[in-house]
C-alpha cells in the first residue's frame, strides 16, 4: 500500500461561531500537480494554513508523510514547502542574503547551505540576481524568490498560495512552468479560485465550497462532470437556421457566425444522425460535427450549489 505524502482527516475549523470548513477528508499518495479550488472564501486558505501548520484545526487532523501535523508539529513541517499569497519577503535583503536565512530557519548544515542556495537558485532562474536587493525586482522575479524559499530544503510537498496572482501574462506563463518542473520530483498543492490555472496547470483536482468538500479526481473528470447537451456544426453550404431546428433530435439552434452553429440536442445519437443524413440528402457539405464539452465556469457553477 502506497505511503500517503498528505493525509486530510475529518478536518474542521470555526472562527468564533461560524464554521469556516465542516468535515475535510481527502489523501494524496504520489507526486503531480493537485488543485485546491473554490470561490473567494470557501475555505481553501483555512485548509492550507492548518496543512502548513500555520493555524490549529478545530477537529480532524492532517498527516504529512504520517505525522501528525498537530501532534508533531516541527517534524511535520520539514516535509513541507509554503508559498503564501504575499511571498515572505526581506525586501532589504539581496537575494543570496535572504536565501541564506531561509536555509537557516529551515535547519539546514552549514556545510550544505552555499550548496542548497546554488541549486534553488538555478532551479527558480534566479541565479544572475543573487546580489540584487529583492525589493529592486520585479513581481514575476519576487515570486520566483518566493519559490525558492519554499524549496530550499527540498521538501516533498509544496504549498502554493495564488502563485500567480498579481502577475502579467508573460510572468504567468513562465510560473506556470516552473511549477510544472517542480512538480516532476514531489506533490505540489496550488490554491486558486482561477478556473483557467488549473485546466492549464494541475493534474488533480479537489474543490472546496461554502466549507465543504465537492469534488475529488482529475481534471479530466472535473472536464467531463456535467454531460454536455450542444453540437458544433460547420456545414459548407449553410442552411437556414429554421431548416436545422426541424431535424429530429434538435432543441435549440445558435448561428456562430459563417457556417458554424451550435446545436442543442434533446438526444444525441438522434441529432448526430439526423444531422449527417440531412446535410447528405439536402447537399449542406458537412465539415466538421463534435459535441462540446461543458465549459468550467459551467462545471464550478454546478459543483458549488453542492
Amino acid at each position: 500500500m502506497e505511503e500517503s505524502i498528505v493525509k486530510v482527516e475529518h478536518l474542521s475549523h470555526r472562527y468564533s461561531v461560524q464554521w469556516a470548513i465542516r468535515d475535510i477528508n481527502f489523501e494524496i499518495t504520489k507526486n503531480g500537480i493537485y488543485g485546491l479550488l473554490g470561490s473567494n472564501g470557501a475555505g481553501k486558505s483555512t485548509t492550507m494554513n492548518i496543512m502548513c501548520g500555520v493555524l490549529k484545526q478545530t477537529e480532524g487532523d492532517v498527516y504529512i508523510k504520517g505525522i501528525s501535523i498537530s501532534k508533531n508539529p516541527v517534524e511535520a513541517k520539514r516535509h513541507i514547502g509554503f508559498l503564501p499569497q504575499v511571498p515572505p519577503l526581506h525586501p532589504d535583503l539581496t537575494v543570496e542574503e535572504y536565501l541564506e536565512y531561509c536555509a537557516e530557519l529551515r535547519h539546514i548544515p552549514d556545510r550544505e547551505v552555499k550548496k542548497a542556495i546554488e541549486a534553488v537558485m538555478i532551479r527558480c532562474g534566479i541565479s544572475h540576481f543573487a546580489k540584487r536587493v529583492i525589493h529592486n525586482l520585479s513581481g514575476g522575479y519576487q515570486q520566483r524568490v518566493g519559490i525558492a524559499q519554499a524549496i530550499i530544503h527540498n521538501p516533498e510537498l509544496v504549498i502554493f498560495d495564488e502563485p500567480t496572482n498579481g502577475l502579467d501574462p508573460n510572468q504567468i506563463v513562465e510560473i506556470r512552468h516552473l511549477i510544472k518542473e517542480i512538480a516532476e520530483e514531489r506533490t505540489v498543492i496550488l490554491s486558486t479560485h482561477i478556473l483557467p490555472e488549473v485546466q492549464a496547470t494541475c493534474d488533480y483536482i479537489r474543490m472546496i465550497e461554502q466549507g465543504n468538500m465537492v469534488f475529488s479526481g482529475t481534471v479530466e473528470e472535473f472536464d467531463n462532470y456535467i454531460q454536455p447537451n450542444t453540437l458544433v456544426v460547420s456545414l459548407g453550404a449553410a442552411p437556414l437556421v429554421a431548416d436545422i431546428q426541424e431535424l429530429p433530435g434538435v432543441v435549440r439552434v445558435e448561428e456562430l457566425g459563417g457556417p458554424r452553429f451550435r446545436i442543442q440536442f434533446s438526444d444525441v445519437k438522434e441529432a448526430m444522425n439526423s444531422i449527417v443524413e440531412a446535410s447528405y440528402t439536402r447537399d449542406w457539405q458537412l465539415m466538421e460535427l463534435q459535441q462540446e464539452k461543458s465549459s468550467l465556469d459551467t462545471i464550478f457553477a454546478e459543483l458549488s450549489k453542492k
